[in-house]
């Protein structure tokens, strides 16, 4: 596996292991200074380019009332050129509160980009497959 693809993969996973032990500081260390975020499939609001720190700050009110698991797996990498990437991964996130849970089982596309040694997160796009229980413990969740 090549340097910078290993590199990509553990952005990612640095991702999802912050969001999970909500350090909300490494979070947004992993973007760019600003993010595309499509969320579409799961909120039904339309897709927008925003300040990491917004990014960030709707993860933190989201997320911080519940327990919540990120798990990613099976990372398909392409480098179009030496500076960017994508990333599609397969993800499973559990969110649950002492009487209830909901899952989403989803695919995600990342975007990235180099900035000096690092590569940092320029998009996130989800593509729900399924969810599961109940999405009102989620604020960042559709309730339809």
């Amino acid at each position: 596996m090549s340097k910078d693809k290993f590199a990509v993969q553990e952005r990612i996973a640095r991702f999802a292991n912050m969001l999970d032990l909500k350090d909300w500081d490494a979070v947004e260390d992993c973007f760019t200074e600003t993010v595309y975020s499509d969320y579409s499939d799961l909120r039904g609001t339309p897709p927008e380019t925003i300040p990491a720190s917004e990014y960030v700050r709707r993860r933190r009110e989201a997320l911080t009332p519940i327990r919540v698991h990120h798990l990613v797996s099976n990372f398909e990498t392409d480098f179009p050129d030496g500076n960017s990437a994508t990333c599609r991964a397969s993800m499973v996130i559990w969110r649950n509160t002492d009487e209830e849970e909901f899952s989403t089982h989803c695919v995600y596309s990342f975007q990235l980009t180099r900035q000096g040694a690092d590569w940092k997160i320029s998009g996130v796009t989800q593509t729900v497959l399924w969810n599961d229980g109940n999405p009102s413990i989620h604020k960042g969740a559709a309730k339809a």
